[in-house]
């Protein structure tokens, strides 16, 4: 039986998915204040737990985007859902930091792949021109999964205990694979798929649209590092994704403890600056498809889109000037949405300048620059907040932490312009 615009079930799929990735990698956060009364946690020792995840994550990017490329689509989101789903539930059995940090490590390796395997879904079902709109909705994933967070953590804390948090969570992994095994195939094997939508998804695309081919075409990974688009994307992630990790982990204690929120309840002040990234994720990818419907360059309605994200998210450095709690939200929540915007520009150039054999590993490198600053950029967090602490001043802290936030999106637009201002997009035979 054929399904007329399958491609926006697969966008779906994606979407699920890296909503149960953000629900299982917020926890953490969330119970942060919860685990830090019971094994007397300090600051630099959830910075450490952080870390562990992180520098998984990292080292699970350069690891997982090319096996992605190798194995396939489907077979590689089973082994990635399974790996993070097995770990989130393993965090039950945690009893100190250490044992935290190894679980957050087995976290982190599994979920380094949802974004490589997802990108590379999109470039696989999607012509250049949807590619924005795409990841704009498979990007918003990680908004509804901390708000989803936000709803089912307290739930699950008031009527029974942090443990049943992570078992609960990790489960519902192996619920979504369900699904993407009896949905998901690359076009040219979907029989579930029309042909005029075929036509639509081989657009512009060379060689055998729509199918995925991991053992004729063999890409020198190290080629990849040659390239100026390259480390364009290794920008914009490397710079960029340590702040929103910052948001994820940090802003649940910042509002507890600046603004007296009690996270034994769902936080409406929370859930509305989660939610913010949702429309900041669709307005990202729709505003540069706009520009290429148009008549736009690819690259440069990309560019343009990131450069008016970088410039508004000056206004986070706002945010230390306020004494109100629902301020802090309006600006907090501008510059979250602002930087899912960023990151569905990001991700999309990522399948603009790549051919889709080399998407997973080029989005994992990229994805790897990010986790490598977020496991820095902790350091730095916890030195400073335990720093003001100590002092009696904890919001002082988070100030000179926001006022980094602001200035970094354009520092690395700069960098991301300059590489990319004389190059064209890699073409498949530069990677043999």
């Amino acid at each position: 039986m054929h399904i007329k615009n399958y491609r926006w079930i697969i966008v779906s799929l994606l979407f699920f998915a890296t909503t149960i990735n953000y629900i299982d990698r917020q926890i953490i956060g969330l119970l942060k204040p919860v685990l830090e009364a019971e094994f007397n946690w300090s600051e630099s020792d959830f910075a450490h737990i952080v870390m562990a995840f992180t520098a998984a994550y990292a080292m699970g990017l350069l690891v997982m985007g090319r096996l992605i490329d190798k194995i396939g689509t489907r077979a590689g989101f089973t082994f990635i859902v399974t790996l993070w789903s097995i770990a989130g539930m393993l965090h039950a059995f945690a009893r100190n930091a250490v044992q935290f940090a190894l679980a957050r490590f087995g976290l982190g390796i599994g979920e380094a792949g949802n974004f490589p395997a997802g990108v590379k879904a999109i470039s696989e079902w999607f012509p250049k021109k949807e590619r924005g709109i795409a990841t704009g909705i498979f990007n918003s994933g990680p908004s509804v999964g901390v708000v989803m967070a936000l709803l089912i953590v307290p739930w699950i804390l008031n009527s029974y205990s942090w443990q049943e948090v992570f078992w609960l969570t990790g489960a519902s992994g192996f619920v979504w694979l369900i699904f993407w095994l009896i949905f998901y195939q690359v076009p040219a094997r979907q029989k579930r798929l029309t042909k005029e939508e075929f036509a639509i998804i081989s657009e512009g695309k060379e060689g055998d649209p729509g199918k995925e081919n991991t053992s004729k075409v063999k890409i020198r990974w190290y080629r990849l590092f040659t390239f100026p688009q390259t480390w364009a994307l290794i920008t914009g992630k490397g710079l960029i994704d340590p702040i929103f990790w910052f948001f994820l982990f940090w802003l649940p204690s910042y509002f507890s403890s600046t603004y007296e929120l009690d996270l034994k309840r769902p936080s409406l002040e929370l859930i509305v600056i989660y939610s913010a990234t949702t429309f900041g994720s669709f307005m990202g990818g729709y505003f540069s498809s706009i520009l290429i419907k148009r008549g736009w360059a690819v690259v440069k309605a990309r560019k343009t889109a990131l450069f008016l994200f970088a410039v508004t998210e000056l206004t986070i450095i706002l945010a230390q000037y306020t004494t109100a709690a629902w301020m802090a939200v309006a600006i907090i929540s501008l510059a979250v949405a602002v930087h899912q915007a960023w990151a569905t520009n990001v991700f999309t150039m990522a399948s603009d300048m790549f051919p889709s054999e080399a998407v997973g590993s080029v989005t994992g490198i990229a994805g790897m620059a990010g986790a490598v600053g977020g496991i820095l950029f902790p350091l730095v967090v916890g030195f400073l907040l335990d720093t003001y602490k100590a002092a009696g001043n904890i919001p002082g802290g988070y100030n000179i932490l926001f006022t980094i936030c602001g200035l970094t999106y354009l520092t690395a637009w700069l960098i991301i312009h300059l590489l990319t201002r004389k190059h064209s997009n890699v073409r498949l035979e530069e990677l043999k």
